[in-house]
Formats: structure tokens, sequence, C-alpha cells
């Protein structure tokens, strides 16, 4: 499909609850508030090529993106292209997507990781430390838990909003996942204090990290 017709589509699909929800966790004017449900099934019902992907995601519109990123062949970009898509997000829950969906499913994410971590930029910090925190669920050897524990208690409270988000995943997988340093984790959590009023629905996990670790604790007993 064209980009014109495209665009449309989603425009067509707009919601006026979605984008009051959307502008409330900081998406900025270009967007269409198109429930996620709606987007997975327009790129189902449809295809996009490598062209309109681009040409989709250069718009910067956040539903336009997160269509991009369904269509997104992860191992169709090089690093550079895998970077410079990281950079230009517009919206948090675009990165959230990219993440799930091409960032983490790349082959080169992993040599990218530690650079993106130290980066200026908040999307590939948060991107960088969001990989961090799969490795320490999944596969933590090679990583200095402890000095990243460092890292988080010095940085995560001047972070940007977008960082401390993944920066705080990080900390709670440390105190899930590895029982020597959860006490450790659970008081610099307490410490830094972020989160702690956070609002969650009934049945939901707080992202308060204390809550968390101790919650994901009990369901492995």
């Amino acid at each position: 499909m064209p980009l014109a017709a495209t665009l449309q589509q989603l425009e067509a699909l707009g919601n006026e609850a979605v984008r009051k929800h959307n502008t409330k966790y900081g998406c900025g004017k270009k967007q269409y508030g198109v429930k996620h449900g709606d987007i997975r099934a327009l790129a189902k019902k449809t295809k996009g090529d490598e062209e309109l992907v681009k040409a989709l995601w250069k718009t910067g519109n956040a539903d336009a993106q997160l269509l991009a990123v369904l269509w997104t062949k992860p191992q169709a970009l090089t690093a550079k292209e895998l970077e410079r898509r990281v950079k230009t997000v517009a919206f948090a829950h675009v990165a959230d997507w990219l993440y799930s969906y091409v960032v983490s499913k790349h082959a080169g994410s992993e040599a990218l990781r530690a650079g993106w971590m130290d980066s200026d930029d908040r999307w590939l910090a948060r991107a960088g430390w969001q990989l961090t925190a799969g490795r320490v669920a999944r596969a933590p050897e090679g990583l200095e838990l402890a000095g990243l524990l460092d890292r988080i208690e010095q940085e995560m409270g001047a972070a940007p909003s977008e960082v401390q988000w993944t920066m705080n995943a990080v900390l709670a997988n440390i105190g899930i996942h590895a029982p020597k340093l959860r006490k450790r984790a659970i008081a610099i959590g307490e410490t830094l204090g972020i989160y702690r009023d956070y609002p969650v629905s009934k049945g939901c996990t707080s992202p308060f990290a204390p809550i968390w670790i101790e919650a994901m604790v009990k369901r492995q007993t």
C-alpha cells in the first residue's frame, strides 16, 4: 500500500480516548490514537514492504511507527539502521514494541547494548538498559550485577523518565534472579523511592522495585 493510503486507514481508526491516554503518558501531537489491537489487525490484513516501513517510520507519527514495527524484519536492518531506528522513536509505547519485536531479536543487539547504556540519547539508553534487564533475567553470565546496582544507585535518580523505567527493570530483575543481591536491590529501591506511588490496576503488580521483587519471589516458591 502507498504511504498516503496507509495513513488514511490509521487516521480512520483513531480514537479520542486513546489519544488522551497516549498524551497522558508522553505522546506528542503526532498520533491518531489507534487501539493497539486495531494496529495489529491492520498489520495482518495488509502487507508493507521495506520502503513503506521506512516511510511510515519517518513520519514520526506514533501509530505509523507502531505499524512499521510489526512489518519490520529485524535481520533486514544493519546495526546502524537499528540504532537510527531506536534514536528516532516517537513515544515510549513505540520504544517497547520496537524492543519486543525488533531490537531483542536482532543478531547485533548484544554488541550494541553496553554502548547504548552509556549514551546521552534517552532512547538508546532506554533500549540498552532494557536489553540488560533481559540479560539479567535469561542469561546473566558475564554481567557484573553488583556493578549494575552501583550504577543504578548513582544514576537512576537523575536519569530521564524514559530511562528510569528500564533501569528499574534491571534493578527488579537483579533482586528477583540474584538472591545474594536481593536485599541490596530492595534497599536501593526503597531509598530511591521511584514508582513508590505508581497507580496500578487491581490484580497488577506495582513497578516499585521492592514490591515487584517480593511479588515475583513469592511466585517462585
